[in-house]
């Protein structure tokens, strides 16, 4: 018997902002940020970043979407959508992890310190807080899915997980129009 698959993505972004800049020159990536949706929409998009679009001091559990906040002060951001088949099961705990997370999120912090320290080696890791590579490990971690990402995690480590399927990449905002180009082919 097969098991029933569904989709999740891991999206790499990189916005052009200063914090994004720096992080791009530490790792030496193309990439400074991830996120995980639960949707080839990306409708259902989350990470650990900027709460507010225009203060990079005020970070934390953040429902994100290209059309709003973040990525829409940020026109120019570039993005690779990666597609990743898991179980049901999987997803399900996924969703659930982060829909308990989302409900709790005025307890969770952005792990500032943890993401400064990644750029020499070292991993910094307080309860209840993340950076965004922490926080999609994280959910992938206790939802049983098998990523091989190493306990100091970058967004361009999510690229090497095996059965990973690139979808898209190019500017976010474009993201929209070829999503539904490629529904319309369907």
């Amino acid at each position: 018997m097969r098991l029933k698959m569904k989709k999740i993505y891991i999206v790499l972004t990189h916005t052009g902002t200063v914090l994004s800049q720096i992080i791009k020159k530490y790792t030496k990536d193309e990439f400074s940020h991830v996120s995980i949706a639960l949707d080839f929409e990306l409708k259902e998009m989350y990470s650990f970043g900027r709460l507010n679009p225009y203060n990079p001091f005020w970070g934390g559990f953040v429902h994100e979407f290209i059309d709003k906040g973040t990525f829409k002060r940020f026109y120019l951001t570039k993005a690779k959508v990666y597609s990743l088949e898991i179980t049901d099961e999987q997803y399900e705990n996924i969703k659930n992890k982060i829909k308990q997370i989302e409900t709790e999120k005025d307890n969770y912090t952005f792990n500032a310190l943890g993401l400064f320290a990644v750029g020499f080696h070292k991993r910094i890791k307080k309860e209840h807080s993340f950076y965004c590579a922490e926080f999609v490990k994280y959910i992938l971690d206790e939802s049983k899915i098998d990523t091989g990402l190493p306990e100091i995690v970058k967004p361009e480590d999510f690229k090497k997980i095996d059965r990973l399927q690139e979808v898209y990449g190019g500017l976010l905002r474009k993201y929209q129009v070829f999503e539904k180009e490629s529904n319309r082919e369907k």
